[in-house]
Order: C-alpha cells, then sequence, then structure tokens
C-alpha cells in the first residue's frame, strides 16, 4: 500500500540566486537569495520539496539549517514512513534548538509526499482553503528611490495596490521624502505600510513614528529591536497607527506572551519562523483569541518556501491584510520552479494541485547549487 511508503533518499542542495537589485533594511542589505532546498524521496517514487531561507541577522544562517538537515534530521527520518508529519516534527524539536528553517523545510516536503499521496493540496490538510488568491505586496526597499518609483508605477499598472516601505536604513528625511512622494503620486489609490526591521532606537521611536503617521500607512512593522518588547507594547499604546510584530513572535510561545503583553497589534505569520505551517497555524490561533490580526510575511525565498506560504495564508479564515510573496516573480533573476509562481493582476493564486503542487526544475536548481549533501 502506498501509505506503508519508506522515505528512501533525502538531497539538500544550497543554492545562491543574485537578485534583480539590493534590498536594504534597517537590519542590513540583501543582494542575493540564499537557501537550503531539501528533496525527499520515497521508495514509492513520489518526491517532496521545502525550502529553508535563513537570513542571518533575523533567523539563522544556510550552514546551520544544512548541517541540520543532513547531519541530524536525515539520519533520524531515512526509511521511516513520511506521513508520520507530527511524529517527524516532534522528533526534530527534540534533538534541536532553534534551526526552525529547517523544520519548516522539512515539514513542507513530508507535506508535499501527504498531498500528493491524498490527492489533496497542502491546504486542504489543514481544514480546507478559505480563499483562492490572496492580495500581494510588494515591499519598496531600493536606496535608489528613482528605481522603486519606476518598479512601482509597473507593478500597479498589473494590479498591484499594496507597497511597503523598508524604512531606517537611511536618514529620516529620506523615508518622509519617499511617502511624501507616493501620496502625492497615488493619493489612497495604493495602501501604504512601512517596515523598520528592528531599525529605530527605542528612546526616540515615537516621536519619528509620529512623523511617519501624518501619511497614513497602514501599519507600522517592527520599529525597535526584536527583544524590546516593553519598549514594543509602549509604542503599540501610544502610536494610533497599527503595530505590527515580526521578529518579536517567532513560535506559539512568543505568541502568547506578546498577546498578553499587547505587544502589537498586528502579528506577521512566517513558516521559516515558526518552523513550519503547523505551528504559524498555532501562532494565528492564539492571535486570534487575543483580538489580534495577522499577515502574510516572507523570507528572501524562492517559489517552493513562497507556495508553501501561500498554503498557509489560505488556511487563515481572518487574513486580511495581504502577503508578500513577491520574491519568486518580482526579486530574484531566476526562480527555481518550472511553471512561475502565480500571481495575477495583484493577486497571489492558491494552488490546486496536489501536495505543494510545484514541480522543481532541476537543471536551473543545478545551474544555482553550490553545495549538495546526499
Amino acid at each position: 500500500m502506498i501509505t506503508d511508503q519508506k522515505i528512501k533518499e533525502i538531497k539538500v542542495h544550497v543554492i545562491n540566486i543574485p537578485a534583480k537589485a539590493v534590498h536594504s533594511h534597517g537590519s542590513g542589505d540583501v543582494a542575493n537569495i540564499n537557501s537550503v532546498i531539501v528533496q525527499i524521496t520515497t521508495d514509492s517514487g513520489l518526491t517532496g520539496w521545502g525550502e529553508a531561507a535563513p537570513w542571518p541577522v533575523f533567523t539563522g544562517t544556510v550552514e546551520a539549517n544544512a548541517a541540520a538537515l543532513h547531519n541530524y534530521i536525515k539520519p533520524k527520518i531515512i526509511g521511516k514512513n513520511p506521513l508520520n508529519v507530527e511524529a517527524h516534527l516532534t522528533m526534530a524539536d527534540n534533538i534541536l534548538v532553534h534551526c526552525s528553517e529547517a523544520k519548516a523545510a522539512l515539514e513542507v516536503a513530508l507535506l508535499d509526499i501527504v498531498g500528493q499521496t491524498t490527492k489533496l493540496p497542502i491546504v486542504e490538510l489543514f481544514g480546507g482553503r478559505h480563499c483562492n488568491s490572496i492580495p500581494l505586496s510588494f515591499s519598496v526597499a531600493n536606496q535608489n528611490f528613482e528605481t522603486d518609483l519606476e518598479d512601482i508605477s509597473r507593478l500597479y499598472n498589473e494590479g498591484i495596490r499594496l507597497f511597503k516601505l523598508k524604512t531606517g536604513f537611511n536618514e529620516h528625511s529620506f523615508d518622509l521624502m519617499r511617502l511624501e512622494k507616493l501620496r502625492k503620486i497615488y493619493e489612497d489609490k495604493i495602501s501604504l505600510r512601512v517596515d523598520y526591521n528592528q531599525g529605530l532606537k527605542a528612546y526616540n521611536a515615537i516621536r519619528i513614528l509620529k512623523d511617519i503617521e501624518s501619511f497614513k500607512p497602514e501599519f507600522i512593522e517592527q520599529p525597535v529591536k526584536k527583544n524590546e518588547i516593553e519598549a514594543l507594547a509602549e509604542i503599540t499604546r501610544i502610536i494610533d497607527t497599527p503595530i505590527m510584530a515580526d521578529e518579536s513572535v517567532f513560535n506559539p510561545r512568543e505568541a502568547f506572551i506578546a498577546a498578553k503583553m499587547r505587544v502589537a497589534d498586528i502579528f506577521s505569520l512566517k513558516i521559516m519562523k515558526s518552523g513550519g505551517i503547523r505551528r504559524a497555524i498555532e501562532v494565528a490561533s492564539i492571535a486570534r483569541a487575543a483580538g489580534i490580526s495577522v499577515y502574510g510575511g516572507c523570507m528572501f525565498e524562492t517559489g517552493i518556501a513562497s507556495t508553501a506560504g501561500a498554503h498557509l495564508m489560505a488556511a487563515i479564515p481572518d487574513l486580511t491584510l495581504g502577503c508578500e510573496f513577491y520574491m519568486p516573480t518580482y526579486y530574484l533573476q531566476e526562480d527555481i520552479l518550472s511553471k512561475p509562481f502565480q500571481v495575477h493582476e495583484g493577486q497571489v493564486i492558491i494552488p490546486t494541485k496536489p501536495g505543494l503542487g510545484v514541480e522543481v526544475n532541476l537543471d536551473v536548481l543545478s545551474k544555482y547549487r553550490v553545495s549538495l549533501f546526499s
């Protein structure tokens, strides 16, 4: 029986794909996507794909996640049934601290196999989809704002209406200039969001954010350092614009603490932070119970992780702020999927094929591969 299948082989690919432009953030610049792709094959011939997409200043390193998958997780699951997803995730939690991205990659690759076995898309394994598409948000993060203006104009014509400015990597006057310019050009036809990526000092963050509020952003994301949760809670209390926690909320435990302290009005959901789709849904459930909204965030990801994120977001009944899975389409010079990640008229389209619902272009994967562990 196919339900008795076993994990036959696991390959861990480390890739490095250049981006179309350098994106600047309050916590550093990024010019490429350096991530870990896991490929799990069963004795029945099925292949599941997952991705660990770390960022050293945020979650962890590529080296640590590749080692986690190859040296620690792989020996524990070779020969085991891939359908026992929760058992394998529990094992990973027991033998490894941190490396949430590796655990997310493991889970998604296993769920890809479960979906192919049951003929169901991953989202249907979590109670079914609540939507067929999600509004796409694009991050405005180029040091050259004239280039950003050209990109925004093109994306606006393609139907995108959500734009998140990365702030705090330059002078405050630069951020105000960009917001003023965009409001002058587009007025209220677009939703502007602001993301500091921990770029502000807690002692003067409120003064700076009151300037930002005059441009009517829909939310302000992670203005201060991840561990400065008392300061973040005070900012949330004083600033009228909704505040979103990203780096300050990784997992269900941190979500519980953040909800109890009212650290933010919104949580950014990311499978890389939480360690997979299941754990991210737990974060969303805690947020819902506390009256906190959620948003579909991303790391620096290829189409594999972006597709997994789309399955997650479609399973969340109260996701109203959109998602930012723009990397495969608008950031990477080339994605590793055989068929492009689906974006149409400013909307991310939720896959309907079994499992993850993607095919990996092995030639492109090989082209950008810098290491292979098998």
